[in-house]
């Protein structure tokens, strides 16, 4: 919040303290060999490279940190869209619908953004339209990197049939590959780091140690990015893809609410409206209602049992 265009160092705290611990505990200090072809990581690494960067930049075209919660909770209609057209996968009926009421919900909240901000640059009539462009374009970036996302999603199932499932392996590649492409970003970085280190002075509890306050934030930042991260990919090696999506949704849902309650984010009735499609539609896509049913009608006949 007290710096909009950070992004660029958070990610790049975030991609260099994964890769080095990855280079440790996995990689063994680059004496194990990977069990997936090295090339195929670099494709993936691209895609995600390109997601991260894209969805950083977003943030600096007057998306709103709610709008691009709810825009990226999107990637089911993304990723069944690719499905369909690249893997000529075929849905039920329930599955379209669900779909429908995602679409649905973002672009409400799309819509009634586009309506505050509208709304906003109608107090100075001379930058009105250069916001409002501003804003269209920050959507395009929203939706490229929803469907970049989706294809790496893809390319990253089709790995796992054909080499098996390595999640920390890929952890450490899809954030050390991508290192040396933050020297093109290496300006904006050193800029944030400066303003960073002239924040104001911060006592850790505990440890007692003083620095500037924004270095503590990236500190906590990247350690709870590290736990969600590992999280995420173990989940995809432990866990049905039923458990892994309602869990990520989860978190979006808890993200987004204490993005609004916390920051005091402007949200109105029909962005409560369009989030709540959003997420029923998410729901409704895991099938989680399905799964529910015989485990409530197994509670009801255990007193009968009893």
């Amino acid at each position: 919040r007290q710096f909009p265009g950070c992004g660029n160092i958070v990610t790049f705290s975030q991609f260099l303290f994964i890769a080095v611990e990855g280079f440790v505990f996995e990689a063994n200090f680059g004496r194990k060999r990977p069990a997936i072809p090295i090339r195929n990581y670099f494709i993936m690494v691209a895609m995600f490279f390109t997601v991260s960067v894209v969805n950083n930049y977003a943030l600096n075209l007057n998306i709103a940190m709610p709008l691009h919660m709810i825009f990226r909770s999107g990637s089911l209609i993304a990723s069944m869209a690719l499905g369909i057209i690249i893997l000529k996968k075929r849905y039920s009926v329930s599955k379209y619908t669900s779909i429908a009421l995602v679409s649905l919900g973002i672009f409400t909240c799309t819509l009634m953004s586009a309506k505050q901000v509208a709304s906003d640059s109608s107090l100075n009539q001379e930058d009105g339209p250069q916001v409002f462009l501003w804003w269209l374009l920050g959507i395009a970036a929203l939706t490229f990197a929803l469907l970049m996302s989706a294809r790496m999603g893809i390319f990253q199932e089709t790995l796992y049939q054909r080499f098996g499932k390595h999640s920390k392996e890929a952890l450490f590649y899809n954030h050390a590959l991508p290192l040396p492409g933050f020297l093109l970003l290496a300006p904006n970085i050193y800029q944030h780091a400066v303003l960073f280190n002239q924040s104001e002075p911060f006592q850790v509890p505990v440890i007692g140690l003083t620095l500037p306050i924004m270095w503590f934030y990236l500190l906590m930042n990247v350690i709870t990015q590290y736990v969600c991260i590992r999280g995420v990919f173990i989940l995809t090696t432990e866990c049905t893809s039923l458990t892994v999506t309602l869990v990520v949704t989860l978190r979006k849902f808890v993200s987004l609410i204490f993005s609004i309650l916390y920051f005091q984010n402007p949200f109105t009735g029909w962005h409560w409206l369009g989030t709540a499609f959003v997420f029923v539609g998410t729901l409704m896509y895991t099938e989680v209602w399905n799964s529910l049913g015989p485990f409530l009608r197994r509670r009801r006949r255990r007193p009968k049992e009893e």
